[in-house]
């Protein structure tokens, strides 16, 4: 059994050991959970989310400790770790309280004439046990709110916090077990890839993961073995297209915002910025002046923390060494030689798409900027990724505004602001290409836990239907007028003909 160190960051303070989860504990939470299930899921509704309102009390109450634990294990500020930890996650609780019911509950839907009397229906059924495997970016609310969802829809939940930022995770462990879950509803499994390893094993009924690409694929082939469904929410490498027209001021405020809040660390942080040529030096000019306004520092008084993973701190140094190899220019910022978990925002032109700046998820303060002379190229350039998570478009033109977004390629787009658009808990979130598979939070979120139960009822009064055995002639001269009445060219219908399958069906019903 491995030991988790857990240490601030952004100081170098040990906060203490964690044990990880062996194989066997791993088997036996899941035991639990399938034991668990059956109650769970007959637990009416409103008693589920009873549980929910008491989780967003507790996250209240204790806002800005929670906070202040959080930022200790990742580095970044406590402002961020409030605006986009807790506050996001109680946003949500919020939302399946008011919401949920008419999300869950059996809707009727159309049921076609040729089918009368019968009545049909959609019910949303949970599916089991899901498994949670979250990464160490936001580590509170990317894993609370897909459990909590999982949990609203019926299932029970094992979370497998990441193992970089293990003290969040035991600080979620300790908050579902004060909020007085039932025993084996949800349970936290603390570890690296051998946790998660046999937490796909155990044959979870479904498989929410967030992180990088590379390990959701092999989460999927392992899943795959076992036919379990799996939303696979990875990275980005989202554009922020800026033209002449925009708000220049608001765009730059946000183009720096967007690419290096929480150190840049964001599946959809501004990865790339293309700015039409026109304003291209003016625009440039306006980021790097914001830029240098910036402070860094921990956890206070700031408005960058520190990086939390020591590995991404490798791979940004890499990425912004190849851009320079390859002849961009460093506006501001690039002092990475110095060592620490502290990297200077950093604002990079002349740069290409032959570069790893431009091609690969850098995840970390770093703002590549590029010209562009049309609309055309622009949607070009931004769609030139096999990322598709993000991207926002920036003009006081809102047709064309509007008319950009709608054709690239990804799973949300803002138009003259950036990244809010998680903030809403009424959309669903998630990517294309690379960027994921599936959608969760809004409608189409809280019903990805669920599995979909078409129902149709006929009264049951009559000895046969028309399409029974045994077939006839009467039968075959029925469905021809049919068809041809119905689905013919002509918009309107044959009425002779419909009249005469319609005496026919009847007298074959009776």
């Amino acid at each position: 059994m491995g030991v988790l160190t857990m240490q601030n960051p952004a100081t170098g303070a040990i906060l203490g050991e964690l044990a990880e989860a062996t194989p066997e504990e791993v088997r036996l939470a899941m035991e639990r959970a399938r034991q668990a299930f059956g109650g769970w899921s007959a637990t009416p509704l409103p008693e589920r989310l009873h549980y929910l309102t008491r989780l967003r009390h507790y996250l209240v109450e204790q806002a800005e400790a929670l906070a202040e634990k959080i930022s200790a294990d990742t580095g970044k500020l406590t402002l961020e770790a409030l605006m986009t930890e807790i506050f996001v996650t109680a946003d949500t609780i919020r939302f399946y309280e008011k919401h949920a019911k008419r999300m869950l509950s059996p809707r009727r839907v159309p049921t076609p004439l040729v089918l009368w009397p019968k009545r049909s229906s959609i019910h949303y059924k949970p599916l089991g046990v899901v498994a949670v495997i979250s990464p160490w970016n936001y580590p509170f609310q990317l894993s609370v709110i897909p459990a909590l969802s999982a949990l609203a829809a019926g299932n029970t939940v094992l979370l497998k916090p990441s193992e970089v930022t293990p003290y969040t995770g035991l600080v979620m462990d300790e908050l579902f077990r004060a909020v007085g879950f039932p025993e084996g509803v949800i349970q936290v499994l603390h570890g690296g890839r051998e946790v998660g390893q046999a937490l796909v094993a155990a044959k979870p009924d479904k498989i929410f993961f967030t992180g990088s690409a590379a390990t959701g694929r092999a989460i999927m082939k392992q899943a795959a073995e076992h036919l379990i469904p799996v939303e696979l929410e990875l990275g980005g490498k989202d554009p922020m297209i800026v033209f002449a027209d925009a708000h220049l001021e608001r765009a730059a405020n946000a183009a720096v915002w967007g690419a290096f809040t929480n150190a840049g660390q964001v599946c959809m942080s501004v990865e790339r910025l293309y700015v039409e040529q026109s304003v291209y030096p003016q625009f440039v000019e306006l980021v790097k002046a914001k830029t240098a306004a910036l402070r860094q520092g921990f956890p206070r008084q700031a408005d960058i923390g520190s990086m939390t993973f020591p590995r991404q701190v490798e791979i940004v140094r890499d990425h912004v060494a190849d851009a320079i190899a390859k002849g961009a220019v460093v506006e501001i910022g690039g002092r990475f030689e110095e060592d620490g978990m502290f990297l200077p925002p950093t604002v990079l032109t002349g740069v290409t798409h032959a570069m790893k700046i431009m091609r690969e998820e850098t995840f970390g303060p770093v703002l590549p900027i590029m010209p562009f002379s049309s609309e055309e190229e622009a949607i070009r350039l931004a769609n030139d990724s096999p990322y598709g998570l993000n991207a926002s478009v920036w003009s006081q033109d809102e047709t064309k505004a509007r008319r950009v977004a709608l054709q690239l390629e990804t799973g949300n787009v803002c138009i003259n602001d950036c990244l809010v658009s998680y903030a809403n808990p009424h959309l669903p979130f998630g990517g294309v290409k690379q960027s994921g598979i599936g959608r969760y939070r809004g409608p189409e979120g809280l019903r990805a836990f669920t599995h979909a139960v078409s129902v149709m009822h006929d009264p049951g009064r009559r000895k046969r239907e028309v399409n029974w055995y045994p077939y006839t002639e009467e039968q075959e001269t029925m469905f021809v007028g049919l068809i041809k009445a119905l689905f013919g060219r002509e918009r309107k219908w044959n009425r002779q003909a419909l009249r005469a399958a319609w005496r026919e069906w009847k007298r074959l019903r009776e």
